[in-house]
């Protein structure tokens, strides 16, 4: 499932993101993606290709990976984000729900940590 009104574009610092040619009110379910769910050992291979920075830690105790289909991976990543991703492990799906009003034309974006507002730095940050 996705919002009818979202597209991807090119942003000017980012890459591609997804944005929004409609207004969403808070609380919109506006993707449900399947993934696809990896082991540890299937990680340590990704973890040496591009696909590394499109992969969610997966599961309770966070040993496995997936890699969300549809367009999950490309949200942009935001400290204060309008959007956040949830997980449904048993149902092998992720599904991103906005935190506040999204207006026309607004670049969509999640926090990669996990929490809509978390600021601790995530891995392209630290230097």
């Amino acid at each position: 499932m996705l919002l009818n009104s979202l597209f991807i574009a090119e942003t000017e610092e980012k890459g591609r993101g997804v944005f929004t040619h409609e207004k969403i009110d808070a609380d919109t379910v506006i993707e449900i993606a399947p993934v696809l769910v990896m082991t540890a050992d299937e990680r340590k291979l990704i973890d040496q290709t591009l696909l590394h920075d499109y992969i969610f830690e997966w599961g309770g105790e966070k040993n496995q990976c997936a890699m969300a289909l549809g367009w999950v991976a490309v949200y942009n990543h935001s400290y204060e984000s309008n959007s956040e991703y949830f997980m449904d492990f048993d149902d092998a799906t992720m599904f991103v729900k906005t935190v506040r009003v999204i207006e026309a034309g607004e670049e969509i974006t999640i926090n990669y940590n996990g929490n809509w507002n978390d600021e601790k730095k995530v891995w392209f940050d630290v230097k």
